[in-house]
Formats: C-alpha cells, sequence, structure tokens
C-alpha cells in the first residue's frame, strides 16, 4: 500500500510534461514560421481613435507589442470603405486610409516595414520586421474606373474585396446579413459580376492584385472563378457548413476555390464560426425591425444618418458570451478535409469584428492556433502551412499569372 501513491502520481507528470512538450513545440514553431493574417481592420479603427500603435491597447485587437507577442509576420490592414460613399466619395476615402497606412508604418521604421510581395513578407521575417500590406475592402471604391484600380495597385494594394455589403454597379454581394431586415433578393442585381465585373477581375490579374470574394453572392463567386486566370482568395470568410451565414463559404466553393489554387482565410468572429451565435444575432436583430422602419421612414432623405441611427440600436443589443478559441480550428479543419491541408489560412478580421473568440482576443493570443492544431495531430508542415505558407504560396502564384500576362495592354473597357 504504501507505493499507491507513486502510481497515481506518475500519470499526472507525464501528462505535465506531454503538455510542457506540446507548448514548448508550438513555441517553436510559431517563432520559426511566416505567420500572415490577410485581413484587419486597424485603419478603420485608428479613423474613429487615433492612437500610437507602438502603444499597447491602441485598437481594440492591435498594436506593435502584441503583434509581436503573437508572432505576426504580415498582417494586411484594410483601407474600408463603407458602402454609404458607393455613390461617390468612395476612392477619396480609400485613399485617406492608404496615407494613414504609409504614415503608420514610416513613424516606426524599426518594428514595421511596408511590403506588397512575397519577397518583402519573408525579407520583414528575416529582419525581424512586421510587413504591412494592404487590401481594399469594397469594390465600389474604384468608383468604376480601371485606372482608379490600376493606381492603387500602384500604391501597394494587392488585394481588392470585390463587394461589402452592398451590391454595386458591377457585382453583387452577399447583403449585410447583421441588419434588422435581411432580404437577400435586393441584392441580386447582376446575378453576380456583369461584364465590366469581368473586366475587373481580368485586370486585377494582369496587374497582379488578388481577387477577394469575401463579401459576394455564391453567383459572384461562380462568376470569378469562371472569369480569373490566376487563383483567388477569400480573405475573411469561414464555412457556412459550421456557421450558416451567407459571407461563409458553402463546401462547393469551399473545393473549388482550392482546386484553381486559392485559399480560404478564416474568419475568427464567433458569429462567424458558431451556428448558436448566428442564430441568437437572427432572432435579436429580426426583432429590430420596426424601429429600424421608423428610422428609415424619418431619415429617408439622409442614407447615412438612417444607417448610423439604426447601427445605434445594434450596438445597443445585449452582448453574448464569445465562443472557445477552439471553434476557430474547427473550420480549419473543415477546410482541411473538404479540400487538403493547402487551402487555408488566418483572416482574423481583428478590428472589424466586435466578438473574438475567448482565448482568441486579440494579435497577441495567435499562438493559441498553433498549439491546437498540434493537440489535434496535425503536423508540423502543416500547421506551417495554415500559419502562412499556404498563403505565400497562392500570392505567388498570383505574381506569376501578372508576369506571364505583361505583354497584355492595360483593359479600357468602361461601364456602360
Amino acid at each position: 500500500m504504501r507505493f499507491w501513491p507513486v502510481v497515481l502520481v506518475l500519470p499526472l507528470v507525464a501528462a505535465g510534461a506531454e503538455k510542457d512538450d506540446l507548448a514548448a513545440r508550438a513555441a517553436r514553431i510559431h517563432r520559426e514560421a511566416i505567420v500572415v493574417d490577410t485581413h484587419q481592420d486597424v485603419p478603420d479603427a485608428l479613423a474613429e481613435k487615433w492612437a500610437d500603435i507602438a502603444v499597447r491597447g491602441a485598437t481594440k485587437h492591435f498594436d506593435i507589442p502584441r503583434a509581436k507577442e503573437g508572432g505576426l509576420t504580415a498582417p494586411f490592414f484594410a483601407a474600408y470603405v463603407p458602402a454609404s460613399y458607393a455613390s461617390g466619395g468612395a476612392a477619396r476615402v480609400a485613399l485617406d486610409r492608404i496615407d494613414m497606412v504609409y504614415r503608420i508604418v514610416a513613424t516606426h521604421p524599426a518594428d514595421l516595414m511596408g511590403a506588397a510581395s512575397v519577397a518583402e513578407i519573408r525579407r520583414a521575417k528575416r529582419e525581424g520586421k512586421i510587413a504591412i500590406l494592404m487590401g481594399i475592402e469594397g469594390g465600389h471604391a474604384i468608383e468604376d474606373s480601371l485606372g482608379a484600380l490600376r493606381d492603387f495597385h500602384r500604391l501597394g494594394v494587392r488585394y481588392l474585396t470585390l463587394t461589402h455589403t452592398s451590391s454595386h454597379h458591377w457585382a453583387d454581394s452577399s447583403g449585410n446579413f447583421f441588419a434588422p431586415r435581411f432580404e437577400p433578393e435586393k441584392y441580386r442585381v447582376h446575378q453576380g459580376l456583369n461584364a465590366f465585373g469581368r473586366t475587373v477581375v481580368r485586370e486585377m490579374n494582369r496587374i497582379g492584385m488578388m481577387v477577394d470574394v469575401s463579401h459576394v453572392s455564391d453567383e459572384t463567386i461562380d462568376d470569378v472563378l469562371e472569369t480569373s486566370r490566376a487563383p483567388v482568395f477569400a480573405s475573411h470568410s469561414s464555412c457556412r457548413a459550421l456557421a450558416s451565414l451567407p459571407r461563409n463559404l458553402t463546401d462547393d466553393h469551399i473545393r473549388r476555390i482550392a482546386g484553381k489554387g486559392g485559399v480560404v482565410m478564416i474568419n475568427v468572429s464567433s458569429v462567424f464560426v458558431d451556428q448558436a451565435m448566428v442564430d441568437a444575432a437572427r432572432a435579436a436583430l429580426d426583432a429590430l425591425q420596426e424601429p429600424a422602419e421608423r428610422i428609415r421612414k424619418q431619415f429617408e432623405a439622409d442614407p447615412k444618418r438612417v444607417q448610423a441611427e439604426i447601427g445605434k440600436l445594434i450596438e445597443a443589443l445585449p452582448s453574448r458570451p464569445p465562443v472557445p478559441f477552439t471553434r476557430v480550428v474547427d473550420h480549419i479543419e473543415h477546410v482541411i478535409k473538404l479540400a487538403g491541408p493547402d487551402a487555408v489560412g488566418l483572416g482574423t478580421d481583428f478590428d472589424g469584428i466586435p466578438d473574438p473568440p475567448a482565448g482568441l482576443e486579440d494579435v497577441s493570443k495567435l499562438p493559441r492556433i498553433t498549439e491546437e492544431l498540434l493537440r489535434r495531430g496535425h503536423s508540423e508542415e502543416q500547421v506551417r502551412k495554415v500559419l502562412g505558407e499556404n498563403f505565400l504560396r497562392f500570392f505567388s502564384k498570383v505574381e506569376d499569372v501578372s508576369r506571364s500576362l505583361a505583354a497584355e495592354p492595360p483593359a479600357t473597357e468602361a461601364l456602360p
């Protein structure tokens, strides 16, 4: 009998050692890996409340100290353009956000470097800096101008999210699910891309700008996959099979995006990764339909005021507890099961979401994804792919396609 405590303690010691070993492996892999996040709304957060990103807490989810803790190599800062500017002024908003990114990088040269290519991302890793890249969220930002599209590319923008929450002159959106009255049919303007939209996609291929299908309708994804000569990606979308949002991707689209060499970058919002959260959000928003309709009638001559007042209603809704961060890993694994280990990465939507999951509250917590993937039995190679190598392979292919099209003249078609 005198030996029984040893018998009980040994398994506990072994379990503790195994956990420590896993944590150590995860820390090493994450430290060595290139970690890419293809969508952060840092510029929009700073436009609302300016702060020095060298100071902890500069935004809800990002600053340089927390990015270093999270091992982040290459975030894409989104130049988000609200749909309310689609009728005019959208390009200026995008330019203001781009200028902000340039100012941020210039102010912190010891920690940050501007980047616009795979080679520059890898150089940032070697030099121990954070590579800041840019995408534009909302195709209305080009104001139907191929010249503006090319100018944004010259400024360093490397992807365009074709729509945001509204359809515009050449592409259909999946719509704004997070509105008191969600009517999917009203977003079906073109049944996908129109002829000019296809020209935009082909011109993006030519200049080397990645085509982002987050926020677009299912029909638009179909048209993009048919039109694009380069692989395409979703910069911040999760899996509809696990959380039935129109913003999330169907299994069919995940397979087809991967089949063309593209990647699906998983959004970490609690409502994007958990069906119970989707259902609760829809019920709460539906209850706002009557007060929202009164606001629409009261301010019908001022669409921006309507948007602001309805936004206040939505912000006043009680928050729900966040889901565990392991739900995010469930979505990563779903893509892997559907389309293989080369098809998935991270597009957190930090600073654009109000509900990051518990355990993944900001960029400093990204190593937890690495540890959880290892805990579930994924190899070191697979983990490195998810963290960044899958995206870099895709981005490199987009660059290759652009080089192969270098002899083509710039597109000149105008919107009819």
